[in-house]
């Protein structure tokens, strides 16, 4: 996937029904990327990416996949045929679990003569604090579960990881250039931070290191949103030194 500063931004589809979510895509017609949460493939499963592959959309599945490893490695084998260009796995699933879905997606797309997926391990979820990984047994610093989990996931074979955009000059300097780094938690300056604790804007995030940015009601709740879209563009082309 490049990464031209348009093709950087990946919109969150954070709708209930297939035609809000077409209804948004058809109105974003110079966005490239769109991703998929929980609540709407429960709701709408594959039939919502023959619509999305129909309009020339990549898809980021993002189901954060957190199983026994066979089980894991067959849903990874299972949205590749449907069309799926990136997929989360949760890092606390383990190294072989991450292994066995990272072999999945390279023998599919070795038998099937095309691209692999990108396989990203998610690893401290942008709503969490300190005060909340202590509350569920994983200690209060942020900063060094998400070092940990990466190296974890690096080690397993996945392509990158998604984390919030405090942790990403550390894993940059920490896993190099080639570890892709997927940021949620991405507001402009005229934006509301919301539900996001640990927020960044669009520029300061690509200049720390950031490979894609996933950005939701910015964009997806503004009046138009492809002006939206392409002005992050815009602040992205002009923050280049």
């Amino acid at each position: 996937m490049d990464k031209t500063n348009a093709s950087r931004i990946i919109i969150a589809l954070d709708v209930q029904t297939k035609e809000e979510g077409i209804s948004l895509v058809s109105r974003l017609k110079d966005a490239r990327t769109f991703k998929v949460g929980l609540e709407l493939f429960t709701a709408e499963g594959p039939a919502l990416f023959r619509k999305l592959k129909a309009l020339r959309k990549d898809i980021f599945l993002d189901l954060k996949l957190h199983d026994i490893p066979n089980t894991v490695a067959g849903a990874v084998r299972s949205a590749f045929k449907l069309g799926v260009q990136m997929m989360t796995i949760h890092t606390s699933g383990g190294r072989e679990m991450m292994a066995k879905a990272a072999e999945a997606a390279r023998f599919a797309a070795e038998a099937g003569k095309v691209p692999k997926p990108v396989l990203l391990g998610v690893t401290v979820l942008t709503s969490l604090k300190g005060a909340d990984l202590e509350e569920v047994g994983m200690g209060a610093d942020v900063a060094s579960q998400v070092l940990r989990l990466a190296g974890l996931a690096k080690a397993a074979g996945m392509d990158g990881i998604v984390c919030s955009p405090q942790e990403i000059e550390v894993l940059r300097k920490e896993y190099g250039r080639e570890f892709l780094i997927v940021t949620p938690g991405i507001r402009p300056l005229w934006a509301a931070a919301q539900d996001q604790k640990r927020i960044m804007t669009p520029a300061e995030a690509v200049a720390k290191g950031a490979d894609y940015l996933v950005i939701g009601r910015p964009i997806t709740g503004a009046p138009s949103p492809n002006e939206a879209f392409l002005r992050i563009v815009e602040e992205l082309d002009q923050s280049r030194p």
